[in-house]
């Protein structure tokens, strides 16, 4: 079972001289979707804005596996989240929402940042723990398959 974030809809102004999306709003609507988690631990746009903690993305592996045009509908799913005390290790993937192929994958390395000082810091340990209860509550519906950044972490 994959663990669903949110939807998107390609949008015309977002398709290239292809004919289909370009690259740069895969990572837009992967984004979007990490943007649910990232608000779930209060780590995201309110925090940010309040508390003046974030993630910043500082490494990823994107996959792009099968084309998606305009007017096309994507589900984005959590395939794995991993973290230690400043880095959050995830993969989502992008499925087209109709026909329910996989479009594409990204693997991302995030640091935990005090935009205050703009240096990395460690997650709060409250955040800690709402995280790992959500990896511990969903890790059998985790299918990461491949991972390329998971070594970044340091337990």
């Amino acid at each position: 079972m994959k663990i669903y974030l949110n939807s998107g809809k390609v949008k015309k102004e977002w398709t290239d001289y292809n004919g289909h999306m370009n690259l740069a709003f895969y990572i837009h609507l992967f984004d979007a979707g990490w943007e649910v988690l990232l608000q779930k631990f209060n780590m995201g746009e309110d925090s940010a804005k309040i508390e003046k903690k974030t993630t910043f993305a500082v490494e990823s592996h994107t996959t792009y596996d099968k084309e998606v045009k305009e007017g096309d509908e994507v589900d984005i799913n959590l395939l794995f989240l991993d973290r230690d005390k400043k880095r959050l290790i995830y993969k989502l993937e992008m499925t087209h929402k109709d026909e329910g192929y996989r479009a594409a994958t990204t693997e991302v390395c995030s640091l935990y940042v005090d935009l205050n000082i703009r240096k990395v810091t460690e997650i709060e340990q409250d955040k800690q723990k709402q995280i790992d209860e959500f990896i511990n509550e969903n890790i059998n519906n985790f299918q990461p398959g491949n991972l390329s950044l998971v070594h970044k972490l340091k337990k």
